[in-house]
């Protein structure tokens, strides 16, 4: 399987619209003559449509460059990721590679002929002076299908995509072409085919639940889409879905009064396992670059014995582990059922009716209740004495909930409330510092206890063990200073209103 990142933008133009001379535009010096071909593509989806609704697009098409199964994710007109499979002459389903990355998109139902597109395109590509191709531009006379109401529409269609070119020849290329009459185009051809379908009203939210609900869904919505990259093992994805799983959690919480409350509960409970099974990964991710950059800053004479190799063979079987374990939740029944009593709760109607005022004493109790778990923290106020680094780390926690819920309400606030997140955030990241060097020490202690059963030398684990614990020590002050900066009168005036 093929993966590319797809770079490119798309317009249409009336029947009078001439393709201008791009020369000049980015570095292009030539146009090369045109090419035709004749695309034919059926888009699979579910009965609801949830692929197309999720920002993502499921295709087996003929014709082309690269005629096969394609799975593209993300909005049109900007960067797509899109993974190319081949298919067989007889093949009517997509294979199992493709299914398990598209599996949260379709909540685990199947996948059946949704439109065909048909394309007539004509291609040419935007070349420098050396020859090489900086882009391609395609003229397509297209031709959509709605395989399931039989509705037919056919259009003009102007597609520029990057290839070893860049932004810049991007904005050159879009001036040029609305000068000549062209208009951006926001949504994909398969879109525009199912277009009547996709315009089915929802559910109109309760207004003042909608600044949450609409917070929620954006979670929701980051977690599909992120979803592919995650089962790969992407460092980036695998952060976003779990960033994405705990805001949920924390919305959930924070405002879960809006629901039903069992419901809201179990759906809690189940993101908090679907996180457990996300940590390993991201864990092993961030502690594997974390002491391998340790051990590289060293100077080469403290650092005795195979330590880096010794780190590299550790981390690189713990993450294979965690993959496979990640994989085979990802691929059961539970996952996709918990998508979908998701769906219910976000799109349903909500338990009872709330306005604004509700939903900002929510947040200023999150806030205040964070500063509260800091204050016992700093105080040594440990419940049943419970270990400090544990009482920072609860706080950081509460810190965390507590920038979410501000998060809820910054679309309306706007900047005051964009500042607190700043701030919350600052505070979350130096306690994260904390913690991180509490969790790296114990890490560093068993690694040494195996090199010492192994009878390598130890002595540089003791050196990363005391720059980690000086690390800690200056963490405190830190946090006091930026605590106080984030309780500013002026930076929380606007959370009483």
């Amino acid at each position: 399987m093929a993966t590319v990142v797809e770079r490119e933008r798309k317009y249409s133009g009336d029947e009078g619209f001439r393709l201008p001379d791009l020369t000049g535009c980015g570095g292009v010096t030539t146009v090369s003559d045109a090419t035709a071909l004749d695309l034919d593509a059926i888009y699979l989806d579910t009965a609801d449509l949830r692929l197309a609704r999720s920002g993502f697009a499921l295709r087996r098409r003929s014709g082309g460059h690269d005629a096969g199964w394609h799975l593209k994710v993300g909005s049109a007109g900007g960067d797509r990721t899109e993974y190319q499979f081949p298919a067989g002459a007889d093949d009517a389903d997509p294979p199992a590679e493709l299914v398990a990355l598209f599996r949260a998109a379709s909540r685990g139902q199947p996948v059946a002929p949704a439109a065909r597109i048909t394309t007539r395109r004509v291609e040419r590509r935007l070349l420098d002076e050396r020859g090489g191709v900086l882009a391609e531009v395609a003229e397509d006379t297209v031709e959509g299908r709605d395989l399931v109401t039989g509705e037919r529409q056919a259009w003009r269609e102007i597609e520029v995509e990057l290839v070893d070119g860049d932004d810049a020849l991007l904005d050159a290329v879009d001036a040029r072409l609305r000068a000549a009459g062209a208009r951006p185009v926001p949504v994909s051809k398969s879109h525009r085919a199912l277009a009547t379908r996709l315009a089915v009203p929802t559910a109109t939210p309760d207004p003042g639940a909608a600044p949450v609900l609409d917070y929620a869904l954006a979670q929701r919505d980051a977690l599909i889409a992120n979803h592919p990259g995650a089962i790969g093992g992407d460092e980036d994805a695998v952060h976003d879905v779990r960033v994405a799983v705990r805001r949920l959690r924390s919305t959930l919480r924070t405002f879960r009064g809006l629901w039903d409350r069992r419901e809201s509960e179990w759906l809690r409970t189940e993101l908090r396992w679907l996180g457990t099974q996300l940590g390993p990964v991201r864990d092993t991710q961030v502690m594997a670059a974390r002491l391998t950059d340790a051990v590289h800053a060293e100077p080469a004479d403290l650092v005795l014995g195979p330590v880096a190799a010794r780190i590299s063979a550790r981390f690189a079987a713990d993450l294979a582990t965690a993959l496979d374990e990640l994989g085979a939740a990802l691929d059961a029944d539970r996952y996709p059922g918990l998508l979908t009593r998701l769906d219910a709760l976000l799109e349903g109607p909500t338990a009872r009716t709330v306005d604004a005022r509700w939903v900002a004493r929510r947040v200023r109790r999150a806030v205040s209740r964070a500063d509260d778990r800091l204050d016992r923290a700093l105080a040594g106020d440990h419940p049943h004495g419970a270990d400090p680094d544990v009482a920072l780390h609860e706080a950081r926690k509460a810190y965390k909930a507590a920038r979410y819920a501000v998060e809820v309400r910054e679309p309306a606030v706007g900047k005051p409330a964009g500042a607190l997140v700043d701030r919350l955030r600052d505070l979350q990241d130096l306690l994260g510092a904390h913690q991180d060097s509490v969790v790296t020490r114990e890490v560093l202690r068993r690694q040494a206890l195996r090199a010492y059963a192994d009878g390598e030398n130890t002595f540089t684990y003791g050196v990363l063990h005391a720059r980690q614990a000086a690390l800690a020590g200056r963490d405190v002050p830190a946090v006091i200073r930026a605590r106080d900066r984030a309780r500013r009168r002026k930076l929380r005036r606007w959370l009483k209103g």
